[in-house]
This record gives C-alpha cells, sequence and structure tokens, in this order.
C-alpha cells in the first residue's frame, strides 16, 4: 500500500487530517487508507459534537466527514465550520463521505461548503483522488449572504462573453 505515497508524490505524512464517521468500522477503514499514504497524524471522532470539539482543538489540514450522524449531520457540521466565528479554519477542506447519493444529498453538500464528495463504499484510488484534489486544485471561496464556502462552479466556460460572465471581482459576491 506504501505505493499510493510513492506514486502520488505527496507528502500526506505532513497532513493533520480530521476522519468523522459513527461507523467504527467506517473509521478505521478510512484511517487505514491514510495511514497507507504514509498519513500519521490522524484523529477521529464519531459525531459532529466531537468532531467540533477536534477541529478547534487540533485545526486539521483536511476533514473526512460522514453525512448522517447521531446529533448534528456532516452538513450541519459543514455550516458551523465554515460560518462560526469559533471555526479555527474557515477554509479547511472538506470531503464528504456518505452512502447517501441521490443528487439532491450532493446539492445539499455543496450547497453547506463540501469541497468533494464521495460515495461509500469508498476504495483507496478514490480517497487518494479527493485528497490530492483538495491539494492541488482548491477552488476559490465565495462569500454571500447566504453562503461561504468553495465556488460551486466546476466548470469555467471561457468561451461565453455574454453580459453577464464572472470576472474575478464577481467570486466575492457570487450568489447563484
Amino acid at each position: 500500500m506504501r505505493c499510493g505515497r510513492v506514486m502520488s508524490g505527496y507528502r500526506f505524512d505532513r497532513l493533520k487530517i480530521l476522519v468523522v464517521d459513527d461507523n467504527q468500522h467506517m473509521r478505521k477503514l478510512v484511517i487505514t487508507i491514510l495511514q497507507a499514504f504514509g498519513t500519521n497524524l490522524i484523529y477521529e471522532a464519531e459525531d459532529g459534537e466531537k468532531a467540533w470539539a477536534v477541529m478547534r482543538e487540533v485545526n486539521p489540514d483536511v476533514v473526512l466527514l460522514d453525512w448522517q450522524m447521531p446529533g448534528m449531520t456532516g452538513v450541519e457540521f459543514t455550516r458551523m465550520a465554515r460560518t462560526s466565528p469559533k471555526t479555527p479554519n474557515p477554509f479547511v477542506p472538506i470531503i464528504m463521505l456518505t452512502g447517501h447519493t441521490h443528487i439532491d444529498h450532493v446539492r445539499q453538500a455543496r450547497d453547506a461548503g463540501v469541497n468533494e464528495f464521495l460515495a461509500k463504499p469508498v476504495s483507496v484510488k478514490a480517497v487518494l483522488t479527493r485528497l490530492i484534489s483538495v491539494i492541488e486544485h482548491p477552488r476559490p471561496f465565495v462569500r454571500t449572504s447566504g453562503y461561504f464556502g468553495p465556488c460551486r462552479r466546476r466548470r469555467t466556460a471561457t468561451e461565453y462573453k455574454g453580459p453577464e460572465r464572472r470576472s474575478a471581482a464577481a467570486m466575492t459576491t457570487l450568489d447563484d
């Protein structure tokens, strides 16, 4: 499994990663995958409330988060991580791990401020791909009256030259 770290060329041993899932077996699976990449600084929590406490204490570099948990859901955690005055880092990359893959769930996660979405069951390759994505291709953050998080638009249509074309200045006022 060590080849994931060598093949990717990344130093995952320097990352602090928070894994949040109410299912202990899923947490252990994700932690084992991260350890195979060389990650040593892994923190875990079984629900959103405990994850919030861990996040405020260790300020992780990445959060891998389940959707459905008792108490605070992953979507609620994400909103709090993005907007609470007590958040240590509103820009922390959040990867949602969930079996809830209906398009409405994907949209809710996106609209809460999730960076990446990963369907369960997870694979080593999928976890690696999402980690590299949040490292290599961080999306700019957008702040509007109703949203703060990574830009929700994945594609940049550079061929469009119309009056509603987004400019660099509009990235701070985008409200879609």
